[in-house]
């Protein structure tokens, strides 16, 4: 009985050894099983959390795009071109064509309002003005809305919703501070995120940036009245040539509307540096325009402001968009001279001149 209890106890040990053994192993592989259901739970909870936007494409910075506009010798639009109508040089090169888009190609837009102090007297003028461009854009055309004054908001994001943007335009309000770079600087980091479409900003504006032209008076005031004509250089304005490089990276092309108010022709009694300063501020709105390929639009009177921005509309819509991939790859910081040529010769094409090889 001895010996049986003994191999008994024995073999009741040995049988819960294994038994404890085999739990721990199984509480193992179930944590194992738990882990990877959790993982593969997340990893789907993640996916439905972040869906592929099939419009945003990413883009290759070294590619050049220009918008290209094109009139016939009375300065109608043509706007039934083909590939095959366009050529293209870089420094007297001809460059091949990657990509081309017709006028009927949908475009992102920004449209930015000046909402400082200068335009508190016409703001009703500037709502119905702004519908009016809406009305001339086609329905597929994205449209975002950018208000400035003491603060950059934007009013809201790109959509083809025309409810939603006349909203934006009937409650855009403000006072203060013109702070136009900053809102030009926001209108290319949201056209930055809407890949390969085609861009252009539209801004209504007098140009004249409270911080800029602060800095343009603290250079005047170390010069003599009757050297100040002229004295400032408004190509080299960092806050110029910062909208400048953003918007030819992205093939953004900029159209301002200048008001009346930025006009240095239309200052009651101004000193000399007054109109010095204003001078430089509507060289820099047509620094912009020119540099990306647009138009400078000057209102001389508020009564134009609604013609001027179905004007703007129209002349957005006769674009065609040409890609190319430099052959030149040097990033040298040198400028780069494009042309645009037309098998039809008669025709004018209008782009921007170059851009820095950055």
């Amino acid at each position: 009985m001895l010996k049986y209890s003994a191999y008994a106890e024995s073999t009741t040990e040995g049988r819960t050894a294994a038994s404890d053994s085999e739990i721990q192993v199984m509480k193992q592989f179930s944590r194992v099983i738990s882990v990877a259901i959790l993982f593969v739970a997340f990893a789907s909870v993640a996916e439905a959390q972040d869906p592929v936007d099939d419009d945003v494409i990413s883009v290759d910075t070294s590619i050049v795009r220009l918008n290209v506009g094109v009139v016939n010798p009375s300065g109608s639009p043509v706007t039934n071109l083909s590939r095959n109508d366009f050529k293209l040089f870089e420094d007297g090169v001809e460059q091949e064509i990657v990509r081309f888009e017709p006028v009927a190609a949908p475009f992102s837009l920004v449209m930015i309002l000046d909402m400082s102090g200068s335009t508190l007297s016409f703001r009703q003028t500037i709502r119905t003005s702004a519908i009016r461009f809406l009305d001339a854009l086609a329905a597929t055309d994205r449209v975002a809305i950018v208000e400035f004054y003491d603060k950059v908001n934007v009013l809201n994001d790109f959509t083809t919703d025309r409810e939603k943007l006349i909203h934006s335009i009937t409650v855009a309000n403000g006072r203060g501070k013109t702070q136009l770079y900053k809102s030009l600087d926001t209108a290319l980091e949201k056209l930055s995120k809407e890949g390969s479409r085609r861009k252009a900003v539209i801004v209504l504006t007098d140009g004249v940036d409270t911080d800029v032209r602060n800095l343009d008076r603290e250079v005047l005031g170390r010069v003599a009245e009757d050297k100040m004509a002229g004295f400032i250089e408004p190509e080299n304005s960092s806050a110029l040539n910062q909208v400048l490089r953003k918007a030819s990276n992205q093939g953004v092309t900029i159209y301002p509307l200048a008001l009346p108010t930025g006009d240095p022709a239309k200052l009651v009694d101004p000193s000399p540096i007054q109109v010095a300063m204003y001078s430089a501020a509507r060289e820099r709105l047509d620094i912009l325009a020119s540099r990306t390929g647009g138009m400078l639009n000057t209102i001389n009177r508020l009564e134009e402001m609604g013609r001027l921005y179905a004007q703007v509309a129209g002349d957005i819509r006769s674009l065609y968009t040409i890609e190319y991939q430099p052959g030149n790859e040097k990033k040298d910081g040198k400028w780069r001279e494009i042309k645009v040529e037309l098998a039809q010769p008669e025709l004018i094409p209008r782009t921007r001149p170059g851009y820095f090889a950055n």
